[in-house]
């Protein structure tokens, strides 16, 4: 795996449904190498830090092989690196293969997959489609969220190399589809054993603590 664009953002102000958004989705490729601090990426902001940023969703992460699914979805000629927020385009990155806990040298950097990516109404603003949500949702593979095991500094080309595979089979993509897929088989023994696991970050611990108590 590596590294196919390095994305940061500033706060902007978008129209959504007539009313003005703050929003740091619109992130651009930079060539510069950026410094990877606790709480995320030097120059990189966000809007809202009660859902972005912070120690648990410090770096974000997003496959660039699904580019091109996207781009025939949504039947767009061209699609840029960052459109869908995240800071690092990665080639080869898979939810599916991904598990949380998984750590990750990326660049100087150490990090941890600490949770999925739940994404919010404002990546229709990024993509300019209000299809995006719903579609991206239903795909269950919207990205990786990390928190720094170690800071460090990265940049476009730098490889992303596995150090450590956690000890379980609770993939990034088999937890958000056991959250959001009522169809799902294995979802309560899904979210049953995520639950045990310490590296899972406190909001999807709360989200499938709620989950659950409404199942019982």
């Amino acid at each position: 795996m590596k590294i196919i664009s390095t994305n940061i953002a500033k706060v902007t102000t978008l129209l959504h449904q007539g009313k003005p958004i703050k929003t740091a989705i619109l992130k651009q490729p930079t060539s510069n190498e950026v410094t990877i601090e606790r709480t995320g990426i030097i120059g990189d902001e966000q809007a809202d830090q009660k859902w972005h940023g912070g120690e648990e969703k410090a770096v974000f992460g997003f496959s660039a092989n699904h580019y091109r699914y996207w781009q025939q979805q949504l039947n767009l000629d061209t699609l840029s690196a960052g459109m869908f927020g995240e800071n690092f385009t990665i080639s080869d990155f898979s939810e599916e293969q991904i598990n949380i806990g998984d750590r990750f040298r990326v660049g100087s950097a150490l990090l941890e997959v600490s949770q999925p990516r739940d994404p919010c109404f404002k990546i229709a603003l990024a993509i300019k489609d209000e299809r995006i949500l719903k579609l991206f949702t239903r795909s269950y593979c919207t990205g990786i969220y990390f928190r720094v095991i170690e800071t460090g500094h990265a940049k476009t080309g730098d490889n992303v190399q596995c150090e450590h595979t956690a000890d379980h089979d609770i993939s990034v993509k088999k937890l958000f589809r056991a959250f959001y897929d009522n169809q799902y088989s294995e979802a309560l023994q899904v979210m049953k054993t995520a639950l045990t696991l310490p590296e899972l970050a406190p909001e999807w611990q709360e989200k499938l603590l709620t989950r659950l108590s409404k199942k019982n």
